[in-house]
């Protein structure tokens, strides 16, 4: 079902992919390149600013210069914006990925850290590229459980967090655990409510179990 559906109610209305959200906002986005991700992704940045939400985005190291060059070409000052705090553009290494491993208490304390509290603005909206989670990270085997818990901590209705994949580097397995741990999808830039999400107990559950059938099997 397309996601046009969801609209209902929310506290803050945010548009992304051509649709107002719900009181869902833990949003798993899959692009084939980075051409179709920047025809979703600026307009939601460049939205945000003007209305003062805060913005932050993680991407790998080398992709930083290419964002900027991007939302200058659409009309974003980001020197200003960077310097008044509103946006940041961080690595991988300085967030999921600091001191070479990934950590899920961490992580979530990270989030939640700069969600905004209490209902008060400016509301977060954050997006970050996770295609290293096909990778042999330390810690990284915890990363679907980070995945599913964030569902616990993304206020409904407020801030916002979207989850990158670059198709082309993002394994089959991944995308098909990653599905079941986001309420909401964008897929071929559009916006649709997720089918295949199971509640964050349940795929923790089935999560655990399948590591310690492998365990068990070695």
């Amino acid at each position: 079902m397309n996601a046009s559906a969801i609209a209902c109610g929310c506290q803050v209305p945010i548009e992304i992919a051509g649709t107002t959200l719900g009181r869902h906002r833990h949003i798993c986005a899959f692009f084939r390149d980075a051409e179709e991700e920047y025809r979703v992704i600026l307009p939601f940045i460049k939205d945000g600013l003007a209305r003062g939400d805060r913005i932050c985005q993680i991407v790998d190291p080398e992709h930083r210069p290419a964002l900027r060059r991007h939302l200058l070409a659409c009309g974003v000052d980001v020197e200003t914006q960077e310097r008044s705090g509103q946006l940041e553009i961080l690595s991988v290494h300085d967030h999921y990925l600091r001191d070479g491993h990934f950590d899920v208490q961490r992580m979530l304390a990270a989030i939640q850290k700069r969600l905004s509290a209490g209902g008060e603005p400016p509301i977060l909206r954050f997006t970050g590229h996770v295609e290293w989670a096909s990778e042999d990270w330390p810690g990284v085997q915890d990363f679907l459980e980070y995945e599913a818990r964030l569902n616990d901590v993304v206020p409904e209705g407020r801030d916002t967090v979207v989850c990158l994949y670059d198709l082309s580097k993002t394994s089959a397995a991944l995308v098909a655990d990653v599905l079941r741990t986001h309420p909401v999808v964008i897929l071929g830039g559009l916006l649709h409510e997720n089918p295949f999400y199971l509640p964050v107990e349940q795929f923790v559950r089935e999560l655990k179990g399948r590591r310690q059938a492998h365990a068990a099997a070695r």
